[in-house]
């Protein structure tokens, strides 16, 4: 278990391995790693130190490839922090499509701070200011319910949970009986890619493919779309830019269109006739 800090710099934090790596491979890239000390005219000693630079790039490669696995594990998932105030429960959900494009599975939302509205009888400024605003975190976790991930409620403390024993008293009114490491989901998360043939069959030149990317919350912002090259589609969305790779079959087709249902991306494909059966 890892507590991170604020959005900005856990979003930075956890996009930093798969856009190292990708720095790496092309600069150097395994191909090139892989050339053991051949290198035309060199000496000894610099096809030796060309050896060890290769070394230490294929352990950085795997490192930072183990560690992409990891946070992308099934049994990996975040939970987000927050409080039931409309400019966090805004950015929540560009952090949800964020995490989303990035691969990351989030599990949970938890919010805190939450007063509770006096009693009927109660009058006076005091009992007027909880009446409403506990009826302005209702309104917000209303709409934090259909983001998709369960949410729990604390409620707000006089105090701030100092010690063992304020953390397991907080732990026990979150949790209750429940094991807070389980998954609150109940299921595996959908996958961020996938693609599937809407017409055609086998090598048909007049096949077409439909690439879906499921990205919760993205249709509450602005999305944009990019072909860089032949393999790779810059997404864009919450401010933050991904670059997929496409699948094989993709590669040698042209996008001819795309629409966003939802939370799902959907890129249309038909092949190229110039590279379609190279």
């Amino acid at each position: 278990m890892v507590d991170c800090g604020p959005t900005a710099e856990t979003l930075r934090l956890l996009a930093l391995p798969e856009a190292v790596g990708g720095y790496l491979e092309r600069l150097f890239p395994a191909h090139r790693r892989a050339v053991r000390g051949l290198l035309t005219g060199a000496t000894r000693q610099a096809a030796e130190r060309w050896d060890r630079t290769a070394d230490a790039l294929d352990l950085l490669a795997d490192d930072l490839a183990g560690l992409r696995e990891m946070l992308r594990a099934p049994g990996t998932g975040i939970r987000l922090v927050l409080t039931p105030e409309r400019m966090v429960a805004a950015e929540t959900r560009r952090t949800l499509t964020a995490l989303a494009l990035h691969g990351l599975r989030v599990d949970g939302l938890v919010a805190n701070r939450l007063v509770s509205a006096p009693a009927p009888a109660a009058t006076g400024p005091a009992a007027d200011w909880l009446r409403e605003r506990a009826g302005e975190q209702a309104a917000v976790l209303a709409e934090l319910g259909g983001a998709g991930p369960p949410l729990r409620t604390v409620g707000y403390r006089a105090a701030e949970p100092t010690g063992v024993a304020a953390l397991l008293e907080l732990a026990g009114a979150l949790w209750g009986g429940d094991d807070p490491a389980a998954d609150p989901a109940g299921a595996p998360a959908e996958p961020l890619l996938r693609v599937r043939r809407t017409a055609g069959d086998g090598r048909s030149p007049d096949s077409a493919f439909e690439l879906e990317l499921h990205l919760p919350g993205a249709g509450a912002g602005a999305l944009d779309l990019a072909r860089i090259g032949d393999d790779e589609l810059a997404v864009t969305a919450a401010g933050v830019r991904r670059l997929v790779a496409l699948p094989a079959a993709l590669r040698r087709c042209a996008v001819t269109g795309a629409r966003l249902e939802g939370d799902d991306l959907r890129v249309a494909f038909r092949p190229d006739p110039t590279r379609w059966m190279r």
